[in-house]
């Protein structure tokens, strides 16, 4: 009998283990895994390494339509500075491109190294929100006390599913000036 309980348990632990195991590699290639989902099925990721910078292109302007386009600003909890959009919201007809500026201001008497990382809500509206010029393509240098005009022209591709009437575009900036350093 307690051989039996000996075996199941010998059982049980194998099992415990083959799961422990399978659970780790699975967390692990879940990165990959992920990638290669996104590539395979064309999903769009709004990272900083996948904003993409499109060049400009004659649609035809939808006046049928108009959007409702929301600006959100926020600054990561240790970053020094002020940040802005020069209008909250804006209202556009998909095909046509618009330039709406941000405003910018390093808070400290040193060079700040900062970049912007936009998301939309909804996520899904990210493939059909083409930016021609944007400061969150690349990383900004704010010399002491410096404020910067920071234009983002764009446009909505008038493929954009009717159902969508209210984009809401937030960028983060976030200081960046330690990670240089270590380089």
């Amino acid at each position: 009998m307690s051989e039996s309980v000996g075996k199941k348990n010998a059982k049980l632990a194998k099992t415990l283990l083959v799961i422990a195991v399978a659970m780790f590699g699975f967390g692990y290639a879940l990165v990959p895994i992920y990638d290669v989902l996104c590539e395979w099925k064309w999903i769009e990721r709004d990272r900083p390494d996948d904003i993409k910078k499109v060049p400009e292109v004659a649609y035809e302007v939808d006046l049928s339509r108009e959007i409702t386009v929301e600006f959100i600003t926020m600054l990561n909890e240790s970053t020094p500075m002020e940040f802005r959009a020069e209008k909250k919201q804006i209202k556009v007809h998909p095909g046509e491109y618009n330039t709406v500026n941000f405003y910018a201001t390093n808070k400290t008497n040193k060079d700040l190294l900062a970049r912007a990382i936009p998301s939309f809500s909804p996520a899904v509206i990210s493939s059909y929100f083409e930016k021609i010029m944007c400061f969150c393509f690349d990383e900004q240098i704010f010399k002491p006390q410096e404020t910067k005009t920071l234009p983002m022209r764009f446009t909505i591709n008038p493929k954009l599913p009717k159902e969508y009437n209210t984009i809401t575009l937030s960028y983060t900036y976030f200081d960046n000036t330690e990670k240089s350093v270590k380089k």
